[in-house]
């Protein structure tokens, strides 16, 4: 489901890290396509591929088997049989509470992609010195100026953002879902109603914390050229200096990565899914 997702949004999601961290230098999305293309090639959209990659599948693997346990906690709390159905609203709860334990995961390899992304960028303002643009010598760089714990810059606003927004994101889904099946099992849902459910949920998620997702990404990047303020420090200074709509640069190829990535992530993710419950109960 993670190798699904990136493959089909890691465009789009490069040119919202270009969007966040250096609004002024793009005056839209076919303008940041056009300009990373002629600047780097088209390999420059998939600039931090692998760290995503590996973001993506550790994120969704430890999110979706916390998932499995945060729905069991649910049931438990609201005192019902351990194979009774939830509600939608219920799901997104254990969605929002699973993402806590993925963030752990998520963050120290998400703060690698958003640095390779925007590196470009960063040596074209002169904020740090060219060289630095491999996987390697961005994580060397991080553990000698900062050590292990650098890889951990913005995780407050990884947690203020993963939080509600897989509360979003779960329940946008499993709403969906429950308006396609229209009474009839949502395990029977073929591959166009999954696509658009998992599109539904992920738009859902992003229009919920964007500008959360703007600082986070602000954070990661810039704290390359020297130690940032936190999220509140931050998130007042962008709002003063550059006004709140600098908060949602980059939301048009989000938005559209939303949908194309997290349909794609669901549907490889249900599909998967049903067929390793068959390889099991066929032993």
């Amino acid at each position: 489901g993670g190798t699904a997702c990136v493959v089909t949004g890691q465009p789009f999601d490069t040119a919202k890290v270009k969007m966040q961290t250096f609004p002024e230098l793009y005056r839209g999305i076919v303008d940041c396509f056009v300009k990373t293309y002629k600047q780097v090639g088209f390999r420059g959209f998939y600039k931090g591929t692998s760290p995503a990659l590996l973001a993506n599948i550790a994120e969704n693997s430890v999110l979706f088997m916390c998932y499995g346990f945060c729905q069991q906690i649910v049931r438990r709390i609201v005192g019902v049989d351990r194979k009774t159905k939830l509600s939608d609203l219920q799901n997104a709860a254990a969605g929002s509470f699973a993402s806590a334990f993925a963030t752990l995961v998520l963050c120290p390899t998400e703060l690698v992609k958003c640095r390779l992304q925007a590196m470009h960028e960063m040596q074209l303002s002169g904020k740090i010195l060219q060289g630095h643009n491999t996987v390697w010598s961005v994580v060397k760089g991080v553990i000698q100026k900062d050590g292990p714990l650098g890889f951990y810059r913005g995780l407050s606003s990884t947690l203020l953002r993963e939080v509600p927004g897989y509360f979003f994101f779960f329940g946008g889904y499993e709403l969906s879902r429950t308006f396609f099946a229209s009474g009839r099992s949502k395990d029977e849902l073929g591959p166009i109603p999954l696509l658009l459910s998992g599109g539904f949920g992920g738009s859902c998620l992003w229009i919920a914390v964007y500008p959360v997702d703007c600082v986070k990404s602000r954070i990661q990047v810039l704290s390359m050229a020297g130690k940032q303020t936190g999220f509140m420090g931050t998130f007042a200074t962008v709002v003063k200096t550059e006004g709140v709509l600098a908060l949602y640069s980059g939301l048009k190829p989000t938005m559209i990565r939303a949908f194309l990535a997290n349909g794609a992530l669901f549907l490889a993710y249900e599909y998967s899914r049903k067929l390793m419950m068959k390889q099991i109960d066929s032993y």
